[in-house]
């Protein structure tokens, strides 16, 4: 929703009616999203990732939803509905292509596909070490400028350039969620990055991540790709780094990350927030 919020206040700066089409896409992405985790659920239990997480690795960001693990549904109830989230998104998906933009099939179809496969067999993306690609990919450049073309019927180059840090900024919230996880997702077969790098580099990696992304949103701005109001994106510095801070100090233990898992959402959401308003205030 936070990527959706930054291309609608672009689209809304740029004086496009979106309201109606903004909601379509809201409702479409709020399908997939409840479509994907149900699906990745049977398939996290199946492979014993779920099962396998011991007590003290719970943690309120990761280790799943847990609705098979906890027996609130069974696979068929969950998968029913996952069925049914695939199918309302891809309905809502042709009205959005048959009625608006026609662009929208591609980037939709893909979208869906990476939400399907980022989990399920043959691709297994999160099981393969592709997931923080996925998710970088999905959440940032697809979303954000899918959206914005659909509610534009455009392409910007300044949303493009905040999709990229965007998408690193979420990127980095799922790596550091994978921290409480990786003894059972090793356990399982799933070689996430946390896996193969083992906690000690994936920490530093982390910064790394969080680096890149702010380097970048500098970048842009510096470089008159972005307008500078959208430099209140930069509110998402501080979470940021209190997130980084705690991980490097304290990975050995989940209980320790759990603050820091919390900071590194409020770097997305904040990022997301300070440039929709930079947007808003650059209205014209």
């Amino acid at each position: 929703m936070a990527s959706i919020a930054v291309a609608g206040a672009a689209a809304w700066a740029a004086r496009v009616p979106l309201w109606p089409w903004l909601g379509a896409i809201v409702l479409a992405i709020f399908a997939l999203e409840w479509a994907k985790n149900a699906s990745g659920e049977i398939v996290d239990f199946r492979s014993g990732a779920d099962l396998k997480i011991a007590p003290e690795d719970r943690s309120p960001f990761s280790g799943g939803k847990r609705v098979l693990v906890e027996g609130i549904l069974t696979e068929r109830e969950t998968a029913l509905v996952a069925a049914v989230g695939y199918a309302i998104c891809g309905l809502i998906g042709v009205v959005i292509v048959v009625q608006r933009e026609p662009v929208a099939l591609p980037l939709g179809v893909v979208g869906a596909l990476l939400a399907f496969f980022y989990h399920a067999p043959p691709l297994r993306l999160a099981y393969r070490g592709f997931g923080e690609l996925a998710v970088f990919l999905a959440y940032g450049p697809l979303l954000m400028n899918g959206s914005y073309r659909v509610l534009t019927r455009l392409w910007s180059g300044e949303v493009a350039w905040l999709s990229v840090t965007y998408g690193l900024l979420v990127a980095a919230f799922l790596w550091i969620n994978e921290f409480p996880d990786a003894k059972a997702d090793e356990a399982a077969g799933k070689r996430t990055w946390v896996v193969r790098l083992g906690k000690a580099r994936a920490a530093r990696a982390f910064v790394v991540l969080l680096l890149a992304a702010w380097l970048w949103f500098a970048a842009g701005l510096l470089g008159g790709v972005l307008r500078w109001p959208v430099a209140l994106g930069f509110a998402g510095t501080l979470p940021a780094l209190l997130a980084a801070r705690r991980l490097c100090t304290s990975w050995q233990e989940t209980q320790n990350i759990v603050l820091a898992q919390a900071n590194t959402l409020f770097t997305f959401v904040a990022f997301a927030a300070g440039v929709a308003l930079g947007f808003a205030a650059s209205a014209r």
